[in-house]
C-alpha cells in the first residue's frame, strides 16, 4: 500500500474494522516514512464472466437497472431495488467464488424479485428464461399459483 502523502510503498496498519454490513475492512495506516495516518477501505474483488467471455467487475447498479425494467409500472421502489440488489450481492458472495457466471446472477436475482412483485418477476423470467411461447408463461405463472396455495395455511 503506497502512502498517499509520499509515496512510500510500505504502510503499518494502526487499526481494523469490520464495517457495519460485513462486506468490507476499514484499515487505520500510518507511513514509516513520514508518520502520516490514512485510511483505506478493503473489499473482495467480486469479478462477472459474461456470456461473450469479457471479465467485468460485478455491479450492483447494473441488477437494479436490469431489474428496474421488469419492475417498470409495478408497486416497488428504489429502495426495495436496492435491498435486492444487496440480497443478491450477499447470495453471491456466499458462494467463496471471486468470479460467477451472468447467468449465477440472473439466478440469483429469481427468488428476491419474486418475493418482492409476482408481475415483475415474471416479466424479467420471460427476458431472462427466453419464454418463446405462451405455455412457457402458463407453466411459470401455474408454478406461482402451486407454490401460493402451498403457503396458504387453511383456517379452522
Amino acid at each position: 500500500m503506497f502512502c498517499p502523502f509520499c509515496r512510500h510503498p510500505d504502510s503499518r496498519v494502526i487499526d481494523s474494522r469490520t464495517s457495519d454490513d460485513g462486506l468490507s475492512i476499514r484499515r487505520r495506516r500510518q507511513c514509516p516514512e513520514c508518520g502520516r495516518r490514512f485510511s483505506t477501505t478493503e473489499t473482495a474483488s467480486l469479478s462477472v464472466i459474461k456470456r461473450n467471455g469479457v471479465i467485468e467487475p460485478f455491479s450492483r447498479e447494473k441488477i437494479v437497472a436490469g431489474v428496474r425494467k421488469a419492475c417498470q409500472g409495478r408497486p416497488v421502489t428504489d429502495t426495495d431495488l436496492a435491498v435486492l440488489a444487496q440480497k443478491v450481492e450477499e447470495t453471491i458472495r456466499a458462494t467463496g467464488a471471486a468470479q460467477i457466471d451472468a447467468n449465477d446472477i440472473g439466478l440469483a436475482i429469481l427468488s428476491p424479485l419474486r418475493e418482492l412483485d409476482e408481475v415483475a418477476y415474471l416479466r424479467f423470467a420471460s427476458v431472462y428464461q427466453a419464454f418463446d411461447s405462451l405455455e412457457d408463461f402458463e407453466a411459470a405463472i401455474t408454478l406461482l399459483r402451486v407454490d401460493h396455495h402451498s403457503s396458504e395455511t387453511p383456517t379452522a
